[in-house]
């Protein structure tokens, strides 16, 4: 009869108000930090009431398939979690939930600094004032039980070009170029999907931080073009060719086709196993020998290298049905015939 009282009282319980389900939110996760064995009980009770508030947030926010969300209660939600900084807890103690937990925890952030029910998009306001969040969900990629879902949360955030410029611009950005080559092949992959995202979403953006950071981040990603790890190779010379050639890009695909070292790396590739490899390497090698203001030394290197050129080009095929290919193929073909032998200036 205890029991059957009980489950009716929890029954008819009245639903926490936004108010409410943040402040036990942030009370539950704020008892996390027990350390002794003898606290263990209040943990586990504290982790159930963490499982239990987020899932009543994700329902607050997306509703289920009986209830609709309720735009006033979404600001409400959203307008408490920035004041109460639940942002941060969520991010800082994202290790020590459970993976439902932490799924939940992805779900809400995205949908939050996703809101569309106010002209003010509070949550983006509170993470252009708690950047080191942004810092510290990157280091995640360090941590097997959370990269993923940092990953997603970090996408999330590069839709934003405030947030994205920062990324960019943050110390932490250079990590990525470690994060894409870990062993492990999941969290490598997410890894290069976020910064792919980070060069592909915001053209200006990108265009300005390339233009300041030329020198540091080409020598960074030289190490993706000549990497031992053939998904590496694949990913980082697909990506290079979308983002150099987009037209905000114009001056720095101009400072990368008139540099020999590029040219070196872009042959060596044009040779290599892959058909794939081989094929996105002729698309940005095409672009090097049809500038129409090709550096001396640029026109040095494939003047010497002519021959080899031309009898490699004949032989490269990638099926009948790639005519653009073929009818590239011959105008740089014809280019290269066209070069002139360099000027000995001694």
């Amino acid at each position: 009869m205890q029991f059957q009282a009980a489950m009716a009282f929890s029954f008819f319980k009245k639903p926490k108000t936004p108010a409410e389900l943040v402040k036990a939110t942030r009370d539950a996760l704020m008892a996390l930090d027990t350390k002794t064995v003898a606290e263990v009980r209040l943990l586990d009770k504290a982790l159930e009431e963490v499982d239990k508030n987020l899932s009543a947030m994700r329902q607050m926010l997306l509703g289920d398939s009986e209830t609709e969300p309720n735009p006033e209660q979404i600001l409400q939600l959203l307008l408490e979690t920035c004041k109460e900084d639940l942002p941060e807890l969520l991010v800082l103690k994202l290790s020590t939930l459970g993976w439902e937990a932490r799924k939940d925890v992805v779900t809400i952030w995205c949908t939050l600094l996703s809101q569309k029910v106010s002209p003010t998009n509070h949550c983006l306001e509170y993470m252009d004032k708690h950047t080191e969040l942004i810092d510290f969900l990157v280091s995640c990629y360090e941590n097997k039980e959370t990269a993923l879902n940092c990953g997603s949360m970090l996408r999330e955030c590069t839709k934003y070009p405030t947030l994205a410029k920062y990324m960019l611009e943050s110390a932490s950005f250079e990590l990525f170029f470690k994060y894409v080559e870990l062993p492990n092949f999941d969290i490598a992959s997410d890894a290069f999907t976020t910064f792919r995202d980070l060069l592909t979403r915001h053209e200006k953006v990108v265009s300005e931080y390339l233009t300041k950071n030329y020198s540091q981040f080409f020598g960074l990603y030289e190490r993706f073009l000549t990497s031992g790890n053939y998904v590496t190779r694949r990913q980082s010379l697909k990506l290079l060719s979308e983002f150099l050639l987009e037209r905000p890009n114009g001056a720095i695909m101009v400072q990368y086709i008139s540099e020999v070292q590029n040219l070196k790396v872009m042959m060596t590739l044009l040779k290599d196993p892959s058909k794939i490899i081989q094929s996105s390497a002729f698309h940005v090698f095409k672009v090097f020998v049809a500038n129409p203001n090709k550096p001396p030394a640029i026109c040095s290197l494939l003047y010497k290298n002519r021959e080899k050129l031309l009898t490699f080009l004949e032989s490269l095929h990638f099926g009948r049905e790639d005519e653009q290919f073929e009818e590239e193929k011959i105008i740089v073909m014809k280019e290269i015939k066209g070069l002139q032998a360099p000027i000995d200036r001694h």
